[in-house]
């Protein structure tokens, strides 16, 4: 077992929610990085896990707080080895600064589930600084089970979920594809909206080349509103591409 500091990088998420409180007793600090553009029911889903896990979480937030905000003052929105520009500016440069002030060696806790074993090996080795755990990895939970965990404790999943998104990120997050963007359009019309205006007037888009007011509203109609999660290997993108490759929905 790694001895330090050892802190929860919760995500508001269901694996994230789930190798949390499996990992609860060895647990000093849970911190939640929060962005104004989550669903409304994440900060539920939040508190209703505080409670769940006994110990309080500490909300981070960017003074940028929100996807607009951060894509205008990088003037970009994804930017190949740089990432997505909110990822850096509302994440991990939060962490950054929290890592900044520790003086304990720190031990990551990190939401990845029992079939991404290769992905916390890459993260093993972009992230030499801090260790990591990975506690659905160690009980062998997928993804499926860490929901039917949730569902079991009486924990409400959030609402992106019952809507059939694959992951409680951000609504309108810039990283997604054609069939979820479509989706949004149909679930979120004023973000929607909203991220096409931003990207004409950055000049820059979600989607490889293509602005959102340009999408066939039916492309990827029949496939899910897959994401992959907006979490620590958004942001290995920008820190080591090569480190953050077959990155799947998590």
């Amino acid at each position: 077992m790694p001895k330090g500091f050892t802190v929860a990088w919760f995500s508001g998420g269901v694996s994230s929610a789930v190798a949390t409180k499996l990992a609860i007793d060895e647990i000093d600090q849970i911190v939640y990085t929060h962005i104004q553009d989550q669903h409304e029911d994440t900060m539920r889903f939040v508190r209703d896990c505080e409670s769940w896990f006994g110990k309080p979480i500490q909300i981070l937030q960017s003074p940028l707080m929100s996807v607009e905000n951060a894509c205008r003052a990088a003037a970009f929105v994804n930017r190949g080895g740089a990432g997505a520009a909110c990822t850096e500016r509302l994440k991990r440069r939060v962490r950054k600064r929290w890592e900044s002030c520790q003086v304990l060696d720190l031990v990551y806790v990190w939401g990845l589930d029992f079939t991404e074993e290769g992905r916390a090996a890459r993260m093993l080795q972009a992230m030499p600084a801090q260790k990591h755990r990975f506690p659905l990895i160690e009980h062998r939970v997928t993804k499926a089970e860490a929901h039917a965990i949730l569902y079991a404790s009486k924990i409400k999943r959030p609402a992106m979920y019952d809507l059939g998104y694959y992951n409680n990120n951000c609504v309108g997050c810039v990283k997604g594809g054609m069939a979820y963007w479509n989706h949004i359009r149909r679930h979120f019309p004023a973000v929607f909206a909203a991220r096409a205006k931003m990207e004409r007037d950055i000049g820059g888009t979600c989607l490889n080349g293509i602005y959102l007011d340009e999408l066939d509203a039916e492309r990827g109609r029949d496939q899910p509103p897959i994401c992959e999660d907006c979490g620590i290997f958004c942001e290995l993108m920008r820190i080591a591409p090569a480190a953050a490759t077959n990155t799947g929905p998590t």
